[in-house]
């Protein structure tokens, strides 16, 4: 069952930089299918594993962040 919960935390993220390499970097298959990585994209780390890094689609990131 799932339940409602909020993040305790912040989340670092930088813009998606057209042409950069995404060997480390993991892409959704959703979001791959959407067109992701694309600008307007996010890149968002693990403050404790700067080498795990994920996309957040655009979308999604103007409907759920904003700036600390």
């Amino acid at each position: 069952m799932f339940q409602l919960y909020r993040k305790k935390q912040l989340q670092e993220m930088r813009p998606y930089v057209e042409g950069e390499s995404m060997d480390a970097i993991s892409v959704s298959i959703p979001d791959q299918l959407a067109g992701s990585p694309k600008l307007g994209d996010m890149i968002a780390r693990n403050p404790k594993d700067h080498t795990d890094q994920w996309v957040v689609a655009a979308k999604f990131f103007e409907e759920n962040y904003e700036p600390a």
